[in-house]
């Protein structure tokens, strides 16, 4: 009815992202319509930021019974063949009126390992990231009746809907598997955490320890300063007269906790084109000999972002790396020289017995005609 007429006509039942044509058997999303084929229904990844996750699963309540999976192609979506071709690791599951997440990973655990099944550590490895994501772990299981390795693990997922895409589901299914990944050979590994960050994963990391190979900043190092530089000579320093090398991340917050130190938050920071420049200058001057090997590397969305810096483990010809400057009762002095390894999740100095036994063995071979290789300048 008309306003004249005592009431205001309504908008209606909104449009929803995705319905199910129960007459014809499909599911029809804007001008698309897909239908259950042998492989059942296929989506390709980039038609999921329309679609709403709470459309999504009402319409598969109509359309599927439990357990059946809706798939996800990665690739070119006219060529995928429904016998022939394989979907991406990360589907969706409706099970009892739930919309879940599965991801598929490949590892060489199985189930019944003589040191255990490896699925208590891959809950404890999953349990702080998908709380971070308001996501929880349903199911593991191992699939299939493979033999010999490697064996594949399903993984189910349920994840708040509101107010999420299918896309957004779809990222956090992805996340899951590049941290199973990491963790397939039993703990996150410097190599595996490179990875992460490489990726773009570093909110894998999150709930995750500190540790003796790893080192979070919330901000940028101080460069404009003679104090900042050193603080950040020292911390790489720290890395490579350690034994088995590190990364700094600059970008995430730690948090104490009983025990130790847990990474607690990504904060990301302004990153620009003189940005990693900036860093490596200040380590030209202020650490020497110069780490091998080292990368400092970034991505950045928007202007800000993450920057991590990797220490690969050290020659030990090449140790103890030497810092020209020391910070001493919150003063800069810039004659001095300081020496700093990493132990746990503190930093020690080398002793003053480690530094003669080093300089001692040095001129024991000068003695011996024995000169190491100079480094070129």
């Amino acid at each position: 009815m008309t306003a004249a007429g005592g009431l205001a006509l309504g908008r209606g039942p909104l449009q929803r992202t995705i319905r199910h044509d129960k007459r014809n058997d499909r599911l029809v999303f804007g001008e698309t319509e897909r239908v259950y084929r042998d492989a059942g229904f296929t989506f390709h990844a980039s038609e999921l930021p329309s679609i709403k996750a709470t459309d999504f699963r009402t319409a598969l309540m109509s359309c599927l019974a439990d357990d059946e999976q809706v798939y996800v192609v990665e690739g070119d979506y006219q060529e995928f063949d429904d016998e022939y071709s394989t979907p991406g690791p990360v589907s969706f599951v409706q099970r009892e009126g739930k919309l879940l997440v599965r991801v598929e990973v490949v590892t060489k655990a199985h189930e019944e390992d003589a040191e255990g099944s490896p699925e208590p550590l891959y809950r404890s490895a999953l349990q702080p990231y998908l709380t971070r994501r308001r996501a929880a772990l349903q199911n593991v299981e191992m699939f299939g009746s493979q033999v010999t390795s490697p064996w594949v693990w399903d993984f189910d997922i349920e994840c708040s809907l509101r107010q999420r895409t299918l896309e957004d589901l779809y990222e956090i299914g992805h996340g899951a598997i590049a941290l199973l990944d990491a963790f397939a050979s039993g703990h996150l590994t410097r190599e595996t955490t490179l990875d992460l960050l490489r990726a773009r994963h570093a909110d894998v990391l999150l709930g995750q320890p500190e540790g003796p190979w790893l080192d979070v900043k919330s901000s940028h190092y101080d460069l404009d300063s003679t104090q900042g530089k050193i603080s950040l000579a020292q911390a790489v320093s720290r890395f490579a007269n350690a034994e088995f090398g590190g990364i700094v991340v600059v970008g995430m917050k730690g948090k104490k906790v009983p025990g130790g130190e847990v990474i607690h938050s990504v904060h990301p920071v302004p990153v620009d084109g003189r940005t990693l420049r900036r860093y490596q200058s200040a380590l030209e001057h202020h650490l020497y000999p110069p780490p091998d090997l080292l990368d400092i590397e970034h991505y950045e969305t928007d202007g800000k972002g993450i920057v991590f810096l990797h220490i690969p483990p050290q020659p030990e010809e090449l140790k103890p790396f030497l810092v020209h400057g020391a910070v001493v009762d919150g003063q800069v002095e810039g004659a001095f020289i300081s020496i700093v390894r990493r132990r746990g999740e503190g930093s020690i100095p080398i002793t003053a017995p480690a530094i003669h036994s080093t300089l001692a063995a040095g001129r024991a071979l000068l003695r011996r005609g024995q000169v190491p290789d100079q480094p070129a300048d």
